[in-house]
């Protein structure tokens, strides 16, 4: 389903994954995000086509969007979902304990809201299409509460942190806010987002933009570099779901190289550049 937007754009890219058909709601109201105009338009959209499941992803906005929909509808609402599978009934697998243990939910509700995490499930192309079913998002003479005046959207050229295949982070190994290049070369010859750990974004070396763990971003990408982090509770929290981890640390009892799949003891400072020069080599 698309709220806003170019339906036929979005019909053409959902029918290359496997859709069949695409529910679409336009108009000026809706081409800026607005939580309540867009809760609204979903909960229209459910009390008419009564899904067993609403997906949606588990991102900034999702987070915001999932619950205020599912509030709308009276309904079940799951958040930062890993695994979907049905077997007589609906089931859902999330993480809990800041990502120590995962639990199986259902729901008893007609309709359930689930967020998915980023990068959960694989996404197959398929070759076909979609076709665009228009639908009313019941959003005349709803007056929202507040009204987006401006948006301020981070400069280009950069991968976002929550979508990146590929993350590489750096923590206080580095030292010092003038080494957290090593960490963005190594990104950009990777084609990956550079994240951080809390310890230097509350340090004012990065921006808090940057910042992976329970109360920066949660990144769930095929491979995960770890440049230099211990491995704090907080940071496991918001990169554990990741495919494969490989972690860079001359401290060989961190607790990072409990989680990870490829552990390097070793200086930063002599494996990243190396790695850096080597994948440029290769790309080249």
């Amino acid at each position: 389903m698309l709220v806003g937007g170019d339906a036929n754009a979005a019909a053409a890219e959902a029918g290359k994954y496997g859709a069949d058909k695409l529910f679409a709601a336009g108009g000026d109201e809706l081409a800026v995000y607005n939580s309540e105009l867009y809760g609204t338009a979903l909960a229209a959209f459910c009390r008419a086509q009564s899904p067993d499941v609403l997906l949606m992803g588990s991102t900034a906005m999702g987070k915001d969007l999932g619950p205020k929909t599912a509030a709308k509808l009276g309904c079940a609402c799951v958040s930062d979902a890993v695994g979907l599978k049905f077997d007589g009934a609906w089931e859902v697998r999330r993480p809990v304990f800041a990502g120590k243990c995962f639990t199986d939910v259902t729901w008893s509700t007609a309709t359930a809201v689930v967020g998915i995490r980023p990068n959960a499930f694989v996404m197959a192309e398929k070759a076909g299409s979609a076709t665009v079913e228009n639908f009313d998002a019941g959003t005349a003479g709803v007056t929202s509460k507040a009204v987006v005046k401006s948006v301020a959207a981070s400069s280009g050229g950069t991968v976002e942190l929550t979508e990146a295949e590929i993350v590489v982070s750096g923590g206080r190994g580095i030292k010092g806010p003038e080494n957290y290049e090593l960490i963005e070369k190594l990104a950009a010859s990777l084609g990956a987002a550079a994240g951080a750990s809390r310890a230097i974004v509350d340090a004012g070396w990065v921006e808090y933009s940057h910042q992976v763990g329970q109360t920066g971003k949660t990144v769930g990408p095929n491979l995960y570099i770890a440049c230099g982090i211990s491995g704090a509770i907080q940071h496991l929290a918001g990169m554990s779901s990741s495919k494969c981890i490989v972690a860079i640390n001359k401290d060989a009892a961190a607790p990072i190289f409990k989680v990870a799949d490829y552990g390097v003891v070793a200086d930063l400072f002599d494996i990243v550049p190396a790695l850096t020069d080597e994948v440029g080599k290769i790309r080249s």
